[in-house]
């Protein structure tokens, strides 16, 4: 894979980190300020993941994105708010991570 493409990908990934955590904080989008921070964070991400797909398949860079991404939140959910993090959650992402590790390394994506 392009590391540029993959870079992209990660940027996508923060992006869409960020307007998923000022999600909670906006307050059902009744404080002005997250509010913003959530439409700017998923703007961003979409563009950035549109651009990382000219090098990256779409299936292996939206398991990518999705599955790396709700890692972060649920680690941000246990850092930031307490959240439980009990051993289904700790199983839960060992495979999500573990899943992102064989798409990329241990598969062979059609050609577009």
């Amino acid at each position: 894979m392009n590391v540029n493409a993959l870079l992209i990908l990660l940027a996508a990934i923060v992006s869409e980190v960020i307007g998923t955590t000022a999600l909670k904080f906006s307050d059902g989008f009744s404080r002005p300020v997250p509010s913003m921070v959530v439409v700017v964070g998923y703007a961003l991400s979409f563009y950035l993941m549109s651009l990382c797909l000219r090098d990256i398949p779409l299936g292996t860079a939206y398991a990518i994105w999705s599955g790396l991404g709700t890692a972060a939140i649920v680690l941000i959910g246990v850092l930031l708010w307490k959240e439980s993090l009990d051993p289904a959650r700790v199983i839960g992402i060992a495979l999500i991570i573990a899943g992102v590790i064989v798409l990329n390394f241990l598969s062979k994506p059609a050609a577009a």
